[in-house]
């Protein structure tokens, strides 16, 4: 056999493998070509094996990085659970005795106990979402249908809003905790006070200190869960697939039962000294050794401000006022750390310092000043914004960034939803802006005004560029928007801007044969001027993906609340931007979906850095000092902390960057369908109606009345039959609340052969 007939074979073989997977079906004449077969086929057949003991062990190493994190998790909140006990007591306290005079001292009893567990799984995580990054590749609906407990709404109208069973479960759990911990330590403190030969009015002193103290010691445990809601890019968000919008939710009930405890914890300690008449000595005494009063006078003050402005009424009616006073979680920690000294404050410390390497970062982020690739005010009074970011980007529909205009403020940052899909650009995203405030109509106005008017009636002049501060974008870590073959989304006014990504993300998927589990949608929006439907234009359906109807069941339903009938004079037309920059400066990608090696490498070098420094503090300055002040003790600890961030992680933020910047200068501008969707936005716009696109065919409209949420879900159940229906809402409170009770009683109350409705709340109240 010629040497040219052996590749051919080899081919031959192969595309029957590939076509039937059957060797077996091989003729091959000669004994050569025999030869070439049974090499072939020994050769498939260990790939194979390879490939699945490769995939084996992949499968082994996530499951295990899984169970050591659920296992340290666990074993930390039991360990929180049973140190009120006498028990854990008992043992703590031998352990206080037997290192007194360690090297780290009480440090290395507190931190590693109650922090160690918190960086260890935040270093597994980098580990996790690094090595097993989640990709979307379902196809099939799940063949058991089941209630979720995330997503299944419990309490509709409580004080908190919407709560799911997931997360009543959780309140459960922490209201537990606070009534066992709090009664646990009252019995110890009334068995030790009753054995001291004081009189009864002493008694009633040292019981009220006592009990201070012991809310102060709950108080720090609140403490250590606070702030790590509020780490928008923490990679623990990201491990349990929790959006930064809905993690702010638990911050701000946290921040209630925080903020509870520790008025509690100073009032008790205000009583007993005015009952022993020497409250203004004791609130201004600061004690070189033991705690000292005065800065907690001063972390409480400060802590109660923002307690105060953070209500809803207050932070509705003057969002700046509550936006500057929170600023002032500097002084809370501070001042919390000179309170208690080093050992106490490192039982919170692990969550303030994921916080500050977050809050590092996203300063990081945002001194990266970002182009604004175009502009189309539309007649509805909303703002689209194109701006740049880089091409390895990841983002999901649902996303959302944090928008800052030099020009208009140094301070504001107003968080937008993502209106585009992932798949829609590769180097541009876009975000919808409606006047709605002060800050917004500067925005349109400083759009709309032209340097040079006379421009208007010739031909099509570009602007200069705009330059935007952005963080993020922020969001889940898995698109769950394609997690339903059947979708209702429910919105309200603006509230369309993210559906309008999950729409162009379905259409774009299906027409690029991507992975695209949705294949029933349904949009309920409920809108007060019928001028608000334009934009229902920013979607083409037929050009995203003609064939489009094959695939997908679209409906939309559109509701006119304020307007009996449809308006003649609906302006048709838009007026829209086009910047032009050949050094285009695009959105920095250090926050959130950046790359995460280089995350997981500032996390963990920043971690080795602050147990360098305080490792170095104590052999060189505390020890041969003799520094036992407490206060100063847990300055030098937010000291080192800070240090650790501004000079290792700084370091890796520096590398960081500048790989970034050779990444993307080396990026061009290749693709030619990447050319031809930015044309979009190099090309002016000034008459397009709702009449180019096909959206207003698949939609009814209804005017004068709000949609009925019980008949249309009463409706889609009898059609859909028993499948699990994703039902997103993005709208205000009251739409949100009507949807989630809707969900439930069809949940609870509806026939076997019915959908179960699986809600999810999309808010831009953040």
């Amino acid at each position: 056999m010629s040497q040219a007939s052996v590749p051919s074979v080899l081919i031959y073989a192969l595309q029957v493998q590939i076509s039937t997977g059957f060797l077996s079906l091989f003729y091959i004449d000669t004994m050569a070509e025999s030869s070439v077969s049974n090499v072939v086929i020994s050769n498939t057949r260990l790939y194979e094996r390879f490939f699945k003991q490769r995939h084996s062990l992949v499968l082994l190493s996530k499951w295990a990085l899984k169970i050591a994190m659920w296992l340290i998790f666990i074993l930390w909140v039991t360990l929180i659970f049973l140190y009120p006990s006498d028990f854990m007591s008992g043992i703590f306290r031998k352990w206080y005795d037997d290192k007194r005079g360690a090297f780290y001292g009480y440090v290395g009893i507190l931190f590693p106990t109650f922090s160690g567990p918190v960086i260890i799984i935040a270093f597994l995580a980098s580990i996790y979402v690094t090595a097993f990054q989640k990709e979307y590749h379902k196809t099939k609906k799940p063949r058991i249908l089941r209630f979720r407990l995330s997503t299944f709404p419990v309490i509709i109208n409580g004080p908190f809003g919407i709560i799911s069973a997931a997360e009543l479960i959780g309140i459960i759990v922490l209201a537990a905790y606070l009534i066992w911990a709090f009664s646990a330590y009252t019995m110890q403190n009334h068995r030790l006070i009753s054995k001291m030969p004081v009189t009864s009015m002493e008694k009633r002193y040292l019981m009220l200190e006592y009990s201070g103290g012991c809310l102060g010691t709950i108080g720090m445990y609140c403490l250590a869960f606070l702030f790590l809601p509020i780490a928008r890019g923490s990679v623990l968000l990201r491990l349990i697939d929790v959006p930064f919008e809905q993690a702010t939710r638990y911050h701000i009930w946290l921040g209630h039962v925080t903020m509870a405890v520790f008025t509690l914890h100073g009032i008790f300690y205000i009583v007993a000294w005015a009952m022993q008449g020497q409250i203004l000595h004791e609130m201004v005494n600061w004690r070189s050794d033991g705690i000292s009063n005065l800065p907690g006078v001063i972390s409480l003050l400060a802590g109660l401000l923002m307690w105060v402005t953070s209500l809803q009424r207050v932070r509705k009616r003057n969002f700046e006022l509550f936006y500057y006073t929170h600023q002032l979680y500097v002084v809370f920690i501070v001042f919390s750390a000179l309170h208690v000294g080093d050992f106490i404050f490192s039982e919170a410390s692990a969550g303030i310092f994921i916080f500050l390497l977050d809050r590092f970062l996203r300063f990081c982020q945002s001194r990266s000043a970002v182009d604004v690739i175009s502009t189309t005010c539309l007649p509805c009074g909303t703002v689209e914004l194109v701006l740049s970011k880089p091409r390895d980007m990841n983002y999901h529909a649902l996303s959302f960034i944090f928008l800052r205009v030099r020009e208009l403020s140094w301070l504001q940052w107003h968080p937008f939803s993502v209106s585009s899909s992932p798949l829609d650009g590769r180097h541009h995203l876009s975000i919808l802006v409606k006047v709605l405030g002060r800050w917004t109509k500067e925005l349109r106005d400083a759009l709309l005004n032209a340097p040079d008017q006379s421009q208007r009636g010739l031909p099509f002049q570009p602007r200069p560029c705009i330059k935007a501060s952005v963080e993020g974008p922020y969001g889940h870590e898995s698109p769950y928007h394609l997690m339903y073959e059947n979708l209702i989304l429910v919105a309200g006014g603006i509230g369309i801007s993210p559906f309008l990504a999950i729409l162009k993300d379905i259409l774009l998927r299906i027409r690029e044969k991507k992975p695209c589990l949705p294949k029933k949608v349904v949009i309920i929006w409920a809108v007060k001027r019928s001028k608000e439907l334009y934009l229902l234009s920013m979607i083409n359906a037929q050009s995203l993906c003609p064939s489009f109807s094959i695939k997908l069941h679209l409906e939309i339903q559109t509701y006119v609340t304020q307007e009996q009938g449809p308006v003649l004079d609906v302006p048709q037309s838009m007026d829209c931007s086009s910047f032009h920059n050949k050094n285009r400066s695009h959105i920095s990608g250090l926050v959130a979906t950046g790359n995460n090696i280089w995350s997981g490498f500032y996390f963990s070098l920043s971690t080795v850095g602050f147990f360098v420094y305080l490792t170095l503090m104590k052999a060189f300055y505390i020890k041969p000092f003799k520094i036992t002040s407490w206060w100063f003790q847990g300055l030098l600890f937010i000291v080192c902390m800070v240090a650790s961030i501004v000079t290792f992680g700084a370091l890796v933020v520096y590398l960081w960057h500048h790989w970034e910047k050779r990444v993307s200068s080396s990026e061009k501008f290749s693709d030619d369908s990447e050319e031809s969707g930015l044309t979009r936005y190099n090309e002016p716009k000034l008459q397009i109606g709702l009449c180019n696109t096909n959206l207003d065919r698949l939609s009814t409209t209804q005017y004068g009345c709000r949609p009925n949420i019980q008949e249309i879900f009463n409706s889609i159940s009898d059609r859909w039959g028993n499948n699990d229906v994703g039902v997103i809402v993005c709208g205000p409170p009251s739409l949100q609340s009507s949807v989630a009770a809707v969900c439930r009683s069809r949940n609870i109350w509806g026939r076997r052969d019915q959908p179960i409705f699986h809600f999810n709340m999309h808010s831009f109240d953040l």
